[in-house]
């Protein structure tokens, strides 16, 4: 039979720009392109095959973590060709791992259609900015395309703290140093707490992953430097609900007060496959006005979603009305847009009264 090279399987993941390879024992490998599933034409893996794989490319101390947590992730180089973050992982006492490929060539602002407050957002003297939405949704691209945007345009000291490093920036005008947790330093909490005294202007913090994290964070907006951040929460109203419920009771209204203050923008992103290949991001844009910071220190973040919907003026928009308007674009499928949706049952009768409509518009002069 001979042993599955990594190589082979990695050109392949490379040249057909599929986004992830899955490797687990029972079935070939398997590689996501344009978000479906599809098995290699290769032999069915056997437990010898997922191990030797994994050794072929973990370092020691991951090999390390993996035997005593069962998990392990680490960021690789395949050559110039491309770069991997790597999740390996014990499933019924065998080894798997899934690689996903980043892309070495950083995407613009522009080129992902970020809407373009973004970068006026960016560009201001301090606050937090977070870019949420689920695993896989292209979080870590915009990212890197905000700190490619900065580094392009101002001379700026920029500080990232990832697990692992994903995109690997090159100084321009800015100065960037990249910390990656678990090799360059021991937390994301610790790492910020280090990151006041290094004279930054803008700090990267891959993951608001805990109560720690998320205060040193908050902290650092509050004193004078711009912070971008991630979590794993679809809508820009959830966002805040996730931040503000990770504190106990007797914290929540300080931790109010503080995100009011230093919190100047959310962007909640999802990704779809778009009609004829390839994937198209749907945003949810939150511009924090004076009257949005009020309704989060009034704890009225309910009213959130309502004001994004009556502040397009200040660039705001509902993820919602963005995959509408894919849909109504015919980037988008309709069950695709209706399953990215925050609301899907108010998008799928949106969108039946505007097929409805379609048959009316001869009556209607406005066209909906």
């Amino acid at each position: 039979m001979g042993t599955i090279l990594i190589d082979k399987l990695l050109s392949a993941q490379v040249k057909q720009g599929a986004s992830d390879l899955h490797i687990t024992v029972g079935q070939p490998p398997v590689l996501r392109l344009h978000g479906r599933m599809q098995k290699l034409k290769t032999k069915v893996l056997e437990p010898s095959d997922t191990m030797g794989l994994m050794k072929s490319i973990t370092p020691d101390r991951c090999q390390q973590e993996f035997q005593e947590s069962g998990s392990t992730d680490f960021g690789f180089a395949f050559g110039e060709q491309a770069r991997f973050r790597v999740s390996v992982f014990r499933q019924r006492g065998h080894v798997a791992m899934v690689l996903r490929q980043i892309p070495v060539e950083l995407m613009t602002m522009d080129q992902l259609a970020v809407p373009p407050i973004f970068k006026d957002m960016i560009m201001r003297p301090r606050g937090l900015i977070l870019v949420t939405g689920p695993t896989g949704s292209g979080k870590s691209t915009t990212l890197a395309a905000m700190i490619d945007y900065l580094n392009d345009t101002v001379d700026h000291h920029i500080i990232t703290i990832e697990d692992p490093i994903e995109f690997y920036h090159n100084h321009k005008k800015s100065t960037i140093n990249q910390r990656e947790v678990g090799v360059d330093v021991t937390s994301f909490a610790e790492a910020i707490r280090r990151a006041l005294r290094q004279d930054p202007d803008v700090i990267l913090v891959g993951e608001l992953r805990d109560l720690e994290t998320i205060e040193a964070a908050i902290t650092a907006a509050e004193t004078g430097h711009v912070v971008f951040g991630t979590l794993h929460t679809s809508s820009a109203a959830g966002t805040i609900n996730r931040v503000i419920d990770v504190f106990p009771n007797n914290q929540q209204d300080q931790i109010r007060t503080q995100l009011a203050s230093s919190i100047i923008g959310i962007l909640a992103q999802q990704l779809c496959p778009r009609v004829g290949g390839g994937r198209i991001a749907a945003f949810e844009t939150l511009v924090v006005t004076p009257g949005i910071a009020n309704l989060i220190r009034e704890n009225k973040i309910f009213r959130i979603t309502s004001s994004i919907q009556t502040g397009s003026k200040h660039g705001m928009k509902l993820l919602d009305d963005h995959l509408f308007e894919h849909w109504k674009n015919e980037l988008v499928t309709k069950e695709d847009v209706i399953a990215k949706a925050n609301m899907p049952d108010e998008l799928a009768k949106r969108i039946a009264s505007a097929e409805r409509g379609a048959f009316d518009e001869d009556m209607n002069p406005d066209g909906e």
